[in-house]
């Protein structure tokens, strides 16, 4: 086998060392992204708890609303149906009013 001369060794070396600090360009690259993917996800997962409390308030708030319809509706309160009905078809008017003059 032959052995390499001290300028080839010295290409060798230069290339090595090109070649390591073109690796740790990109560990330190891939560092960065990593470390900004941790944070978007604790930003999104913090979103996603506070939507996850929204919805169960609002879930709540529609339970009781269902109760107080099924309370009304068991009642007999047949004047209450026709103002809710009304209030209802006013607000699609409304509604409507507002987008078709807009």
């Amino acid at each position: 086998m032959r052995r390499p001369h001290a300028g080839e060794q010295s290409i060798y070396e230069e290339e090595n060392q090109r070649l390591e600090h073109d690796l740790r360009n990109k560990v330190t690259a891939l560092k960065s992204l990593s470390i900004n993917i941790g944070e978007e996800v604790r930003d999104q997962n913090r979103l996603l708890n506070g939507m996850d409390d929204d919805m169960n308030k609002v879930t709540g708030f529609l339970g009781s609303t269902m109760n107080r319809l099924k309370s009304i509706s068991r009642g007999g309160y047949a004047k209450m149906w026709c103002y809710l009905l009304l209030f209802i078809l006013a607000v699609f008017l409304v509604m409507y009013l507002m987008i078709r003059l807009s």
